[in-house]
């Protein structure tokens, strides 16, 4: 993927990835040796099970309602918010209504 095309200015995050019904998509946007940039689309309904990750991330909500459960917490977040998974420690995230959501992850 060539990450200049992403450089534009003014550029519009949330009309980079749609959501389509009954599934989740995802577009990587930066893959590096030092971190990678992932915009997701979730129907709603639609979830990623519990699973741990090595290195911490960062999920922002562009659009919509999603809850993300660390470590058996579960956090509610809409349109702007965001939240650290820490590495290591289960996480789970489920829509609530469609929904986008960009993912950085340092590693």
């Amino acid at each position: 993927m060539n990450t200049g095309e992403y450089t534009k200015e003014g550029l519009k995050i949330a009309e980079l990835i749609s959501v389509q019904g009954k599934s989740v998509v995802s577009k990587t946007l930066i893959n590096k040796p030092t971190g990678t940039v992932t915009l997701f689309g979730f129907d709603r309904g639609e979830k990623l099970s519990e699973h741990t990750a090595p290195f911490d991330a960062m999920v922002t909500i562009l659009e919509g309602q999603m809850d993300i459960t660390i470590e058996g917490k579960r956090y509610g977040l809409g349109a702007g918010e965001m939240i650290i998974m820490p590495a290591d420690k289960p996480h789970a995230l489920e829509a609530k209504s469609p929904c986008k959501m960009m993912l950085v992850m340092i590693k």
